[in-house]
């Protein structure tokens, strides 16, 4: 995905008291959650490797973000959730063109390992393993105007919960995510001070985490969040120059969360996203809103 746009990855999977491949909540056995998101991101400002500057040939730039999301629990266990985007970028000024279309199908599996009653509270182990592939040809060499980085990704995360009975909740979730190389429509590039003659881009692989505090009860979910991203390398935006595709692309965001199930009807949720980016190394200091509705549907006879 494509994170110099920020297109943020846990605001899009999501489901029933959000569900998602980074949380410690399952979706129940026979259950599906399915609904639209929509996400809007825009930066002014941007980290020219770790210099924050401006760019008057692209002013503001915006990005809109409509995703159709899925999650079906298969038992108590084991849940598989889907994703697919529409992004759509445009810049208040200069003369670079917005890009849109449909970018990259996610697929992932969530399986509660572990669980553990302390006291009252409850200590949650889960396994996660994330699939996601560009589904169109669209270019990943118009950075920052591009849709995506159009790299197929494998990644494996663990997530440590802590809930209490009161309905408090503490999450911890790292991942590792690997990225297969990517091709440009060009024979030679430059990045990182060497000069390649090829259409092959190597694309680093990345590491993060997110830290999440909430609160869930009668339908109402609440949420602060921490998100730190590290790509494990790659080169800065050079000095006036537009960022490359595997450029090392870190950022920290901090986000709030509200979703709350409506008495009528019965299994609507709406759902609402916020989040900042603080600091980062060729990424846009980004800020985001997100809202969606989301329906749930009982396949169980119970």
């Amino acid at each position: 995905m494509n994170r110099f746009l920020l297109i943020l990855f846990f605001l899009a999977a999501q489901s029933a008291y959000a569900q998602t491949l980074d949380d410690g909540l399952m979706m129940p056995k026979k259950d599906f959650c399915t609904g639209i998101l929509v996400t809007h991101s825009q930066w002014s400002n941007y980290w020219e490797g770790t210099l924050k500057r401006d760019n008057q040939n692209v002013g503001t730039l915006s990005t809109t973000n409509i995703t159709w999301l899925g999650n079906y629990g298969v038992n108590d266990k084991l849940n598989v959730i889907a994703m697919l985007p529409y992004v759509a970028t445009k810049a208040s000024q200069g003369t670079m063109s917005g890009m849109q279309g449909i970018q990259d199908l996610t697929i992932g599996g969530k399986y509660q390992a572990a669980k553990k009653e302390v006291g009252t509270n409850t200590l949650s182990v889960f396994g996660v393993g994330v699939f996601s592939t560009p589904l169109t040809n669209y270019t990943p060499d118009n950075l920052p105007m591009s849709i995506g980085l159009h790299s197929t990704t494998l990644s494996g995360r663990a997530i440590f919960n802590f809930a209490t009975k009161q309905g408090w909740y503490a999450n911890f979730s790292p991942a590792y995510v690997y990225r297969t190389n990517v091709t440009l429509d060009r024979n030679a590039y430059f990045t990182d001070g060497v000069q390649y003659y090829t259409n092959e881009v190597r694309m680093f692989d990345q590491f993060n985490y997110n830290v999440n505090f909430g609160f869930i009860k009668n339908g109402l979910q609440t949420e602060i969040n921490f998100y730190q991203q590290n790509t494990l390398g790659g080169g800065d935006i050079r000095r006036q120059d537009v960022p490359f595709v595997s450029n090392r692309m870190n950022f920290s965001t901090i986000g709030v969360l509200v979703m709350y199930y409506l008495p009528k009807p019965k299994n609507l949720a709406v759902r609402f996203a916020s989040t900042y980016t603080m600091d980062g190394r060729n990424v846009g200091q980004t800020f985001s809103v997100m809202g969606g509705l989301l329906y749930t549907i009982h396949f169980s006879k119970k």
